[in-house]
């Protein structure tokens, strides 16, 4: 035997990612806490709605009847003679509704943002279509003006400005319809390897127009980011036996294995093998710990999957990922990567503490669900949302295995001890506690570090589940704040989490923002409880409480003041503006003056939209964007007025950017303390 006393189970028998767990790169205000609201009445999940329990098999032939009627369904979608689907997943309902999961090409070229998912119920009624983009794939050029290397050159200049190490690409650009962002247009996507500058592997996705040369978009695709464990004490791991050897391979999921890199920082490594069913020794010493750590979290995500949300692994697929372990030298991060599609740990500082804790590896493999799914890009907005996923379902994760030595909480890396004094990585019910994430969304959200702008959400999902004010849970205590200082009444972190597995797998594309996020998680509380539901209501109130959306009653307390007069809204014209004079009031408007919008149009990513203060400074409450594929503007935004002087004349002023769409300013209103 080796020196270890920890025994293990024997088992019977992309958008390329790589998904980092820390930022290799403000700080919000803290909001006033509140208490929690009374307990609303449970509502129990709509049982068709839950998803089904697919087989591999089941999926695989699902996919084929799929792919047989993608002419179809293109058709029936309207889509260009040039255009084509390819069936990338499909979920199925009880039910029998099946969502099904399209990436679309162009004249053959792939179609950046041209993702969709259509949704269709067995008893005939009309399919739902959810898209990354509205915009019709018309006016594209057929011949690029600028040479593949000019895209080259672009894109390692791009990567020499983030401080890669010797940055290099793997073959020629490659020629893609970029439609993520407006209008279609021709490009060249670059990747460029080599490493980041904290020693990450790197894979810098930069596009490029190809008549201009213009940059037009890049996103990071690593994503960065336990039998006798570190962290977790002695657990029962999956293994297999091989003559007189074990192996730590998992047969009974997937046949995931866990191997040695020994430091370095390129290939497979070495699969763990000994005499013995025993590994590790609970110290960072024996090599063998971190890959028991790593092993367990690995065990612990598939069985959530499967046993919770019916997913046979991460593509659905049976077909286990594998983790790689004591990658380099006192490197301080994990990632995900789906050109391996595996997991990858560093030792930490001092190569004492491995970033191989329960939640940080279902928090890797989360990311290869994401990539498998919704695809949600690594930058802007969905990038936050990305990251946010990962912390979520490895909450859930945590929460599910109810660990002993590892109980589940809402921080992450909490095990880790990142900073070196004790202190998790991230916080959920209050993200800004960290220094860094944010509470709430605000329009400019979008540019900050992903792991900071996934703050909102992850703050959402706490909100959610636990509600707000101060609680303690599992030994933990929260006091979670709410951007109106209105009180969220949460429903239980299992439902909290089943509307957000739903929403990735169901709702989200490669562009979902905040805004998206919103209408999607609605659309699948509708789908599970009822749109009258206390939990319907709970995901309003939630979204609300980090400043996205309005409240399920429309309340926020303070006096309000409001204009109910309509304003038609010309056809890509000039701006328009609705008035409301304020009187009465002393001092200036608040730090968090809520705005409430209600605006008809059949695409509201045409809207600008502006708030104009009483000495003319303007507010930006939402940008133009053609992945805002959505009618109507139907929110309330939070601004930070705190300049102006609370009475005169505010300004809604809205303009349309572009053609083919019509609407109207029906209401707005401000809410004053």
């Amino acid at each position: 035997m080796r020196p270890t006393s920890h025994r293990r189970a024997v088992a019977g028998g992309a958008l390329a990612a790589v998904t980092a767990l820390l930022a290799v790169t403000a700080t919000t205000a803290p909001a006033t806490a509140a208490d929690p609201a009374p307990a609303a009445k449970p509502t129990a999940a709509r049982t068709g709605a839950l998803p089904a329990g697919l087989s591999p098999a089941q999926r695989a032939a699902l996919i084929r009847a799929a792919e047989a009627k993608t002419g179809t369904v293109a058709a029936e979608l309207g889509l260009g003679a040039q255009e084509k689907l390819l069936v990338r997943d499909v979920v199925k309902d009880r039910d029998g509704t099946l969502h099904t999961r399209y990436e679309r090409t162009w004249a053959g070229l792939p179609v950046l943002g041209g993702d969709l998912v259509v949704a269709a119920a067995p008893d005939g009624t009309p399919a739902t279509v959810t898209k990354a983009s509205r915009n019709a794939l018309k006016g594209i050029a057929t011949k690029a003006e600028i040479a593949p290397s000019a895209a080259k050159k672009q894109a390692l200049n791009a990567a020499e400005a983030h401080d890669a190490e010797k940055p290099a690409t793997d073959g020629a650009p490659r020629q893609v319809v970029w439609n993520a962002d407006g209008k279609p247009v021709l490009a060249f996507e670059t990747v460029v390897g080599g490493l980041q500058h904290d020693g990450t592997p790197n894979e810098l996705h930069v596009v490029t127009d190809a008549a201009t040369g213009e940059k037009l978009h890049e996103w990071q695709a690593v994503e960065n980011g336990t039998g006798n464990t570190q962290y977790s004490g002695t657990v029962t791991l999956g293994s297999t036996q091989s003559g007189s050897a074990w192996n730590l391979t998992d047969g009974g999921r997937g046949n995931h294995r866990t191997n040695n890199l020994n430091r370095s920082t390129s290939g497979t490594g070495t699969l763990f093998s000994g005499p013995d069913d025993v590994w590790g020794n609970g110290q960072a010493s024996n090599a063998e710990t971190a890959a028991a750590d790593a092993a367990y979290g690995a065990q612990a995500t598939w069985d959530y999957y499967k046993d919770v949300h019916g997913r046979s692994g991460i593509r659905g697929d049976g077909v286990g990922a594998y983790s790689r372990v004591h990658y380099g030298n006192n490197y301080v991060n994990a990632f995900w990567q789906d050109s391996c599609f595996c997991m990858t740990y560093g030792d930490g500082a001092g190569n004492a503490k491995p970033l191989t804790s329960l939640d940080v590896a279902a928090h890797e493999m989360t990311h290869g669900l994401t990539s498998v799914t919704a695809r949600l890009v690594y930058s802007g907005e969905s990038g936050g949302l990305n990251e946010a996923t990962s912390d979520i379902l490895a909450a859930a994760v945590e929460f599910h295995e109810n660990n002993a030595a590892d109980k589940g909480d809402y921080l992450i890396g909490e095990k880790i001890d990142i900073n070196g004094n004790g202190t998790p990585l991230r916080y959920m019910d209050k993200p800004s506690r960290d220094g860094k994430s944010k509470d709430s969304w605000y329009s400019g959200i979008g540019s900050v570090d992903v792991h900071y702008s996934s703050g909102p959400a992850n703050h959402f999902f706490y909100l959610l589940s636990e509600g707000s004010g101060a609680k303690t849970v599992n030994g933990v205590s929260y006091d979670s704040p709410t951007a109106d200082g209105l009180p969220v009444t949460g429903i239980g972190r299992d439902k909290a989490a089943l509307i957000w597995f739903k929403a990735l797998t169901t709702k989200f594309t490669s562009t979902t923002n905040y805004a998206g996020a919103r209408t999607g998680t609605l659309a699948v509380a509708g789908e599970l409880y009822g749109t009258s539901s206390a939990e319907y209501k709970a995901v309003q109130d939630a979204w609300a409480g980090v400043a996205v959306g309005a409240r399920s009653g429309g309340g926020s307390g303070g006096t309000t003041f409001e204009n109910t007069t309509p304003v038609a809204i010309p056809d890509a014209g000039a701006a328009v503006t609705s008035d409301i004079t304020v009187t009465g009031r002393t001092g200036n408007a608040p730090a968090a003056l809520q705005v409430s919008v209600d605006i008809s149009h059949t695409w509201r990513g045409d809207l600008v939209l502006d708030l104009v203060g009483p000495d003319g400074t303007a507010y930006r409450l939402k940008n133009a964007s053609s992945s805002d594929s959505a009618d109507n503007v139907q929110e309330t935004y939070t601004v930070n007025a705190s300049a102006q002087t609370a009475n005169g004349t505010w300004k809604l002023r809205v303009q349309d950017t572009a053609r083919s769409d019509t609407g109207r300013i029906n209401s707005w209103k401000i809410v004053l303390p």
